[in-house]
């Protein structure tokens, strides 16, 4: 436990959250992704072996990658292989590299999450589906934490960081570019010379989040050379006499040795005479890792905290802030679009609607939940109906609401018209609302032709509980779903998953599903 209580010690004196500092490791290990080597391998298709490429390159990666892009150029137009991604990329070509960037892109992005939760680490990437950490840089093309992270703002290059706003929460930068954009991919040695070029203006740009947060590097040799050069540049940034402020917050996670043992300790790192402190961690088992940051975690997602701040912003900078104040809640935030800026989220103290019997005035929303699921909280439902549900109903619509209704002899719109009742915000509300909208385009790209048992078993559960409510109504199989949310009840209350939502609106459906007209 050492290692885990040491971090855990460590993010408690922060009064900002860690950030997660991503290289190659990381995907080789959750999505067995080759090496820099493996990869630019799989392209050698020309008949020319990687090592010729290697000599001729004098052993630098970069160079290779140039040197056989021209080659792969010649090879890709005419191979029957690559036929039908000829004809619908062609236009895309720009120069002799275009053709390997687009069929790196096309390999990457068939690689998802689905092979790390089959993996001996998915107990891992578990842990890693729900940590609410402040934001991930990454050197890595593949789109791994795009969907651990879906609901976080994405940055796509250096050219992208540096031009924006970054809020610094609930943020994804891929400074060496992503499979989904080929040409913003760091490949060759124009391209690193490019990049270094303007590491200093990147460094400026990030310095303050790593003086502020800790950073924790994962997938990285700590003799990295991506990471000494950014380094360098901060050191120089902050000037040799103010290193002594990164103390503590640049924490790397590296694999053992033979014949080690776990162990967490304080080092230097040596660039250019200058000293970087740095706490380095070294473990087979990230687990210790993953939860030491989510024993630290914020109590408000960080997507949430990021609207706040980028609202704010336009909130000093607009001449009439007034017309830009209104409150809601947290079950309600999906994107900054909602609200023009936020005052408060939750509830602190709610007034109790009309008279309630002992008992049905404590009643909340994950007692509903547990007695939809497994029906086991012998509630009278006319009591929950006149004094439970209105009460509740104020702040969100994700309330297990037809059960009752219909217990109490409500089950079509005539009847509920009829009655005295006014729950319109779950009655009358279609089925695209309990659709969270920054999971709409992965899951088109990859879950729209699966079954609910498919996305299930694909992915993690808390990108599970999003995707299902964009599934066709008749792809939706209800015992499935019941026995998901039951192995996931846990996950509906926000203390315990940074997803709490997303699981209530899936309970909501379930009951609308089950229950509703």
């Amino acid at each position: 436990m050492e290692i885990k209580d040491s971090l855990i010690e460590i993010f408690q004196s922060r009064s900002a959250g860690p950030f997660l500092f991503v290289g190659s490791g990381f995907s080789r290990r959750y999505l067995q992704l080759e090496d820099w080597k493996g990869l630019l391998e799989k392209f050698c298709v020309t008949g020319k072996p990687f090592e010729y490429y290697l000599a001729a390159a004098d052993g630098s990666y970069p160079a290779v990658a140039r040197l056989l892009a021209e080659d792969f150029n010649e090879y890709w137009w005419t191979a029957e292989e690559y036929k039908e991604s000829v004809e619908l990329h062609k236009s895309k070509i720009s120069d002799a590299t275009s053709a390997l960037r687009i069929e790196i892109c096309n390999y990457l992005s068939s690689l998802d999450q689905s092979i790390a939760i089959d993996s001996e680490y998915k107990e891992e990437v578990k842990l890693l589906s729900s940590l609410n950490v402040d934001g991930v840089i990454t050197t890595n093309w593949d789109l791994f934490l795009e969907q651990l992270f879906p609901e976080y703002e994405l940055y796509i290059g250096q050219q992208e960081l540096l031009f924006s706003n970054p809020q610094e929460i609930g943020e994804i930068y891929k400074i060496h570019g992503c499979s989904s954009e080929p040409s913003s991919l760091i490949l060759t040695n124009e391209d690193y010379d490019d990049f270094n070029e303007k590491n200093t203006y990147l460094a400026a740009k990030l310095i303050t989040l790593f003086v502020e947060h800790p950073i924790v590097f994962l997938g990285y040799s700590i003799s990295d050379e991506n990471i000494s050069s950014l380094l360098r540049a901060i050191a120089s940034c902050i000037g040799k006499d103010n290193i002594e402020q990164l103390r503590k917050n640049l924490i790397f996670v590296q694999r053992l040795s033979p014949d080690e043992s776990p162990n967490i300790s304080d080092t230097y790192l040596t660039i250019d005479g200058v000293q970087i402190p740095l706490v380095l961690v070294k473990t087979n088992d990230f687990s210790d890792v993953y939860e030491a940051i989510d024993a630290t975690k914020r109590k408000i997602p960080a997507r949430v905290l990021r609207y706040c701040k980028e609202q704010l912003y336009e909130l000093v900078q607009s001449s009439e802030p007034e017309k830009k104040i209104c409150v809601v809640d947290i079950d309600e935030i999906e994107s900054k679009e909602d609200v023009e800026f936020l005052v408060g989220v939750g509830v602190a103290n709610q007034e109790i609607v009309g008279p309630s019997p002992i008992g049905y005035a404590s009643i909340e929303i994950e007692d509903l939940i547990n007695d939809l699921v497994f029906e086991n909280g012998d509630y009278d439902s006319q009591q929950v109906v006149d004094n439970v549900l209105q009460r509740l109903s104020r702040n969100t619509p994700n309330i297990p609401a037809f059960k009752y209704l219909s217990s109490v002899g409500i089950d079509s719109e005539e009847k509920y018209q009829e009655s005295s009742i006014r729950l319109d915000k779950i009655v009358k509300r279609n089925f695209e609302s309990f659709q969270v909208s920054q999971y709409k385009r992965p899951f088109l790209t990859r879950y729209k032709d699966m079954a609910i048992e498919d996305v299930i078993s694909s992915c993690t559960p808390e990108n599970a509980s999003a995707y299902i409510p964009f599934l066709e109504r008749e792809k939706i199989d209800l015992d499935v779903l019941g026995n998901f949310l039951i192995e996931n009840i846990e996950k509906i209350d926000y203390k315990k998953s940074n997803y709490a939502s997303n699981f209530r609106k899936l309970a909501a459906l379930y009951d609308k599903l089950k229950w509703g007209w």
